[in-house]
């Protein structure tokens, strides 16, 4: 066997421990993603300090940029919910709307809170929302929490500064700003299909209606913090990061390089400092203009800290991992082997992501696994665009969600669901999602080719 072909089939070993360890052996992903990093550094013949130091600069250059988004962005969130921002975009939304139109109202209102918080803590404190509606309009619970979900995970899969798509961003280099743009214009379409349509379509197939008077019962004291909260000034926080970055990225383009005006362009174009700005915004305009004291804000602020701590592990370890797949030298083995495919570099990226969401369960784990293997896609194809890679890649990673992923498990028990039920409308719905991902990026290509 070469020296390239062991290094091949080596790295192909690591990613089938990684899903076994996972996957059979239920470890923690941080864990499994460190012990598969290390084994495949020592299984290749580096040295055991080559190895560690591989893995730690890894580790180290997957938080250095994406750590602090994922921390402000969370920051953000936890002000947007904990305030009663989100209760009062959500009641906005739906309002006294006709039943028909609430499934296109809840996503919209879900696809806009979910921008800067986790999938996990928006869905648990919006899930009480969920069973308020159905019982006032009489209706399915699937048929209010469906769409919830499909605007929720849109985001969650495709935007940063989500974790997974910001991870994406970093190890593509690719632009921020241009990323969120070319995002929303996939994840708009892809929201109104997966959810207000697909639930329609769906609705034949929900089986028999949960109990409305059995579900999480939420801290319905949000209704009146909601009334304290500017419903501009919620909106407002919410948009504030991606419309800066926006704004920077077409500045940037405009602009001379060096100049006054590209320096300003630049900071709104950074993510970190967008998020910055609005998470200051919020902490006044939802926190202490709404009535809450200093430690009231930072109570809701920290509130959503307490499940980044797993995440940001994840993250770091997917970049060890990335990175010792660099130190094994199969950045330049995949270079030099897909330069004889014909196979579109984003629809390689797509497939990849796919084919570990569906092993591994985890669309944060297949997003970092799948940029780190398809990373020197961007050297190969000097113009195909990074941004479209994240959203090709993110895109892959949701794919058929099932009984290995938590959001599957997360949403079947909180809407008291069947697993036949959750297959037919959960799994069928980010199956869709991913497609539609793929679909959007590929006539994105197309149009700015």
């Amino acid at each position: 066997m070469t020296h390239d072909m062991y290094s091949v089939v080596l790295a192909v070993l690591s990613i089938a421990v990684l899903i076994l360890l996972i996957t059979r052996l239920k470890l923690n992903p941080f864990l499994a993603l460190m012990l598969t990093s290390l084994g495949l550094g020592l299984a290749h013949g580096l040295a055991p300090v080559a190895v560690v130091d591989a893995f730690t600069k890894g580790f180290g250059g997957a938080l250095a940029k994406t750590g602090p988004v994922v921390g402000l962005g969370t920051l953000l969130g936890g002000i947007l919910l904990g305030s009663g921002g989100a209760d009062r975009i959500a009641n906005a939304f739906i309002g006294q709307r006709p039943v028909k139109t609430i499934p296109w109202a809840i996503c919209a209102a879900a696809l806009l809170i979910g921008m800067p918080h986790l999938f996990d803590v928006s869905f648990i404190m919006l899930a009480p929302l969920v069973y308020t509606v159905a019982k006032r309009t009489k209706s399915h619970l699937l048929y209010i929490g469906l769409p919830l979900g499909a605007g929720l995970y849109t985001a969650h899969g495709l935007l940063p500064p989500h974790p997974a798509p910001m991870a994406a961003v970093v190890t593509y280099h690719a632009n921020t700003g241009l990323t969120i743009a070319y995002g929303l214009l996939i994840a708009v379409p892809s929201a109104i299909i997966c959810g207000p349509l697909f639930t329609k379509l769906a609705s034949r197939w929900f089986g028999p209606a949960p109990d409305l008077n059995a579900g999480p019962v939420g801290a319905r004291d949000a209704d009146e913090r909601a009334q304290r909260v500017s419903l501009p000034m919620a909106v407002m926080s919410v948009l504030l990061p991606p419309a800066l970055m926006l704004v920077g990225t077409i500045g940037l383009g405009q602009t001379a390089k060096g100049s006054t005006a590209y320096t300003v362009f630049q900071a709104l174009n950074d993510p970190i400092l967008s998020l910055l700005v609005a998470v200051i915004f919020a902490f006044f305009a939802l926190g202490l203009k709404a009535g809450h004291s200093l430690s009231e804000v930072q109570k809701m602020a920290s509130k959503g800290l307490a499940p980044l701590g797993a995440i940001l592990l994840i993250l770091g370890a997917g970049g060890g991992f990335k990175d010792m797949l660099t130190a094994v030298h199969l950045d330049t083995l995949i270079v030099s082997h897909l330069s004889t495919l014909s196979l579109d570099p984003l629809v390689l990226a797509w497939l990849i992501a796919a084919l570990l969401r569906i092993c591994v369960g985890s669309a944060t784990v297949a997003t970092l696994a799948a940029a780190g293997i398809a990373a020197p896609l961007v050297g190969l194809h000097p113009g195909m665009s990074p941004e479209l890679l994240v959203l090709a890649t993110a895109s892959g990673a949701v794919m058929l969600s099932h009984v290995n992923d938590s959001g599957f498990w997360l949403f079947k028990e909180y809407f008291q669901l069947s697993v036949g039920q959750t297959l037919r409308t959960w799994t069928v719905m980010l199956s869709l999602q991913s497609l539609l991902g793929l679909a959007g990026v590929l006539l994105i290509q197309a149009v700015i080719a």
